[in-house]
Order: C-alpha cells, then sequence, then structure tokens
C-alpha cells in the first residue's frame, strides 16, 4: 500500500471511531489517541526507559504523557525544533534546570521553549531512547509517520555525529489501530525502524532486521532543502 493512503485508512478510522482524541482533526499530524497514557506507562515500565538517562522524545500530543514523565523521572528530554529550521535546533529540557512544579508544562509543544535550553547538534550528549511519533507502525519495525520525513532526518543528523547508534533504542508509542500488517507497508532506506511499539493493550518488541541509517544521505537530498536547514548546511560544509 502507499504510505499516503495508509495514512488516510488509519486517520479515518480514527476518526470515525472515535479513537482520536484533541487535536482535531486528526489527519495530517502525529494523532493524539485514546488511552496515550496507558501506551506511555507500559513504554515507561520498560529496560530501555529505565535505563535511560537522555531521551530524544518527538514533540506531537501523544507522547505528551511520556515527556512528562521522563521529567518526573529525572530524565533530560530532547526536542527537536519544528522543520530543524533554527541553528541550534534542538531544545534541552533538564529537570535540574526546570521547577519541579512545571514538569507538566514544560514538555509542551507550546510551552517548551520557555523552559528549554536551545542547543547545536554537536552539543547534544549520547541519546539512550529515542520516542518517535508515528501514524502507523507494523509488528516488525517499519513506521509510517505524517509524510514530512522530520524525524528519520533528525536521526540521521544525530547518527552523523554519533549522538545516536547501535546502543540507542527506538520507541513509538501507538493505538491498537496504528498497528498493521507487514504488507501494509515497504519501508525506504531512510526509514527508522522502531525496536519497542507500546499500545495501551500491549508492547512489542519487533526484533527488527532493517538497517537504521548511519549520517545523512546527501543524494537523496535537493540543494534547496539543504540550505533551508542550516544544521544541514553546516554538517554538508
Amino acid at each position: 500500500m502507499v504510505k499516503q493512503d495508509l495514512r488516510e485508512r488509519i486517520w479515518d478510522r480514527m476518526e470515525a471511531e472515535g479513537i482520536a482524541r484533541f487535536p482535531f482533526p486528526p489527519h495530517d499530524r502525529v494523532p493524539n489517541f485514546v488511552g496515550a497514557e496507558d501506551a506511555a506507562e507500559r513504554l515507561a515500565e520498560t529496560d530501555a526507559y529505565t535505563e535511560a538517562s537522555v531521551l530524544k522524545c518527538n514533540p506531537d500530543s501523544p507522547q505528551l504523557p511520556l515527556r512528562r514523565r521522563a521529567l518526573h523521572d529525572g530524565k533530560t528530554v530532547y526536542l527537536a525544533a519544528p522543520r530543524l529550521r533554527d541553528k541550534k535546533p534542538f531544545l534541552a529540557l533538564d529537570p535540574a534546570e526546570i521547577p519541579p512544579e512545571e514538569y507538566d508544562r514544560a514538555p509542551t509543544v507550546s510551552h517548551a521553549a520557555e523552559y528549554a535550553r536551545p542547543v547545536g547538534p554537536k552539543d547534544v550528549p549520547h541519546v539512550d531512547l529515542v520516542v518517535s511519533g508515528s501514524v502507523a507502525v507494523t509488528e516488525t519495525g517499519t513506521r509510517v509517520g505524517k509524510g514530512e520525513g522530520y524525524s528519520d532526518l533528525e536521526f540521521a543528523v544525530l547518527s552523523e555525529l554519533e549522538a545516536v547508534d547501535s546502543e540507542t533504542t527506538v520507541a513509538t508509542t501507538v493505538h491498537e489501530v496504528q498497528v498493521v500488517g507487514d504488507d501494509a507497508v515497504t519501508p525506504a532506506d531512510h526509514d527508522v525502524p522502531m525496536d519497542i511499539v507500546c499500545t495501551p493493550e500491549r508492547t512489542i518488541r519487533t526484533e527488527t532486521d532493517q538497517s537504521r541509517p548511519d549520517g545523512v544521505n546527501w543524494s537523496a537530498l535537493s540543494a534547496a532543502r539543504i540550505e533551508e536547514i542550516p544544521v544541514l548546511d553546516r554538517l554538508r560544509e
């Protein structure tokens, strides 16, 4: 199935069955869902989470419960600026630098910049756990995002700088209806496979054999795309 067709099918189903949660509509975004807190709790029970001290998380609504939990658990959370448009494109949310009573507010997309410290990619430490937002994912770890490609690009940038590597676990939290069959999607070379998929009902260890990108695939990027993202322009130089 073409990825966009799969996205539309998932978005339509979540809306029709009342699975989607604010913000509405679920279309053209990583959709929030009923049970996001339960899925986050399942991920928080894994060794990958409990042993992590540094997380890189997507800023979308369904992963907000995990970002909040991470701050309460004393973990530093890195968020990427939208479209990597800033010269320091990562926001470091360090619980040691945030009043504890603000832990629930700080990792929201509308307030993160108030509490975070902007950092360049070279200043991001080794990341223990990457949490990605998904529109759909297979049980063997193939992920479909909202279609803009920034999540995979962020991973590639950090991989280029060795901030993520084979020791970094990659996970996502989704509703059960977002878990699709392996025949539903074919991964692209730049797609980052998931090691763990958590739904409100279960934890899936994908045992993926899909390879990860070990850096930026420059041949797949146009000159205009590189120029509009400062960190890519600098890395290329």
